[in-house]
């Protein structure tokens, strides 16, 4: 059973470190002016609650396997995510707006966040795959 959460939490990790990719290389490519802003915004937020899932799937599988130094690592990325959708502004498209993205540096935010999600899953991978392999030979 052990083995099996692990198994689930390192294939959303891998989802998660994707989208993490595509992330940045999206916003990569709207500050080299190689997309326009709503394209940029439209891809994005598109995956917003398809992330939201992926980490709210990856910390619930922990509480209820009882992982707990796990569960408390990933609550607070899972408790930002809900706290970002849920304080979009009326009248934005999403989290990432076309009419926004340039203002106050918004999209080096953007950028840095997107940074440390995919850092954060790449730690989160190795974690997963060290406590699926020794799950697995304690079986």
């Amino acid at each position: 059973m052990e083995a099996a959460v692990f198994i689930l939490s390192l294939v959303d990790c891998c989802a998660l470190i994707f989208l993490s990719v595509y992330f940045i290389i999206t916003l990569s490519d709207l500050e080299c002016d190689y997309i326009n802003a709503r394209a940029c915004c439209s891809k994005l937020n598109k995956w917003i609650i398809p992330e939201i899932i992926g980490q709210a799937l990856a910390t619930v599988l922990m509480l209820v396997s009882m992982h707990w130094f796990v569960f408390i690592l990933n609550l607070p990325v899972a408790a930002w995510n809900i706290y970002r959708y849920t304080k979009v502004p009326m009248g934005n498209m999403g989290v990432y707006d076309p009419t926004e993205i340039h203002n106050r540096g918004q999209l080096k935010s953007h950028m840095k966040e997107a940074m440390i999600k995919l850092g954060f899953h790449l730690l989160c991978f190795f974690i997963y795959l060290y406590s699926m392999i020794l799950a697995l030979i304690n079986d």
